[in-house]
């Protein structure tokens, strides 16, 4: 049993949190959408073979902390190609997080490609900056649980050096070895630092609202991750993220809307 295995562990309708699995002062907003997703997939394969999740859209209510947490479910709909369900995870009667996921047959659905995004040209993992707790990230516990390679020309956000262009790319994978699969994806679809931090916005960015989709199941092996913002606007930004596996296929993509404190306001053009 793997540490995020433990952490989507679910019985008699409650799971349980441990510290790993924070940023700042609350659990990871990721790591709390695959335990949704993990809640989903065994409700709606109790009813009928869709298992596979294709698209999830998850509203952050209130943070939630280690510890015990409610998950209740609701199948919303059983159809012959698609069932949806509903997610709410709760700590002490508050509701702080709603998740409602649509499944699939991906053996269906991820094939043939008529058209893809080719992945990111990133020097191998071994060449780029390991993501580790220290300084301003010594309360992001899970990356303990990551293994998180950043392309160095993103980078100089780290060295005082913000590039100001909303972009990041890394390499990305469990640090104990447990290999990716589609419970995974939203949790590694978060788990990269916020794209503000592009703009020296090195902060706590908290995430309001996001929506993600599974495009395949991802092969054993790292990952590739491309996080992008195009509009960073008083309070508010979009992060759009996308995921290849080691076969260079797109297996998951997300935008988020988030907020963010900026360190200064931008000069007008």
């Amino acid at each position: 049993m793997t540490e995020f295995d433990d952490l989507v562990r679910i019985e008699d309708g409650r799971a349980d949190i441990s510290t790993g699995w924070v940023v700042g002062a609350a659990v990871n907003g990721g790591a709390l959408m695959s335990l949704a997703t993990r809640a989903a997939i065994e409700a709606t394969g109790a009813v009928d073979a869709h298992t596979d999740p294709v698209a999830f859209s998850t509203t952050f209510l209130a943070a939630v902390q280690p510890g015990p947490v409610e998950v209740a479910t609701e199948v919303l709909r059983a159809g012959r190609s698609f069932s949806t369900s509903e997610v709410a995870l709760s700590q002490s009667g508050v509701v702080c997080v709603r998740h409602t996921a649509t499944f699939a047959d991906l053996d269906v659905h991820s094939e043939p490609v008529h058209l893809a995004d080719p992945p990111p040209e990133l020097p191998d993992p071994e060449s780029c900056a390991p993501a580790v707790r220290g300084g301003f990230a010594e309360q992001i516990t899970i990356l303990d649980r990551l293994d998180l390679r950043i392309d160095p020309a993103t980078v100089g956000w780290a060295l005082g050096q913000p590039a100001h262009d909303g972009e990041m790319r890394a390499w990305i994978r469990f640090a104990d070895g447990r290999e990716p699969d589609t419970t995974a994806l939203p949790f590694f679809l978060d788990a990269m630092p916020p794209v503000t931090f592009t703009f020296g916005a090195l902060g706590w960015a908290p995430t309001i609202a996001f929506s993600g989709h599974v495009r395949s199941r991802p092969a054993p092996g790292w990952l590739r991750m491309r996080i992008t913002t195009r509009n960073v606007v008083g309070g508010l930004f979009e992060e759009d993220a996308t995921i290849w596996d080691s076969r260079d296929r797109v297996v998951a993509q997300s935008r988020q809307l988030a907020g963010v404190r900026m360190p200064s306001a931008p000069v007008a053009s």
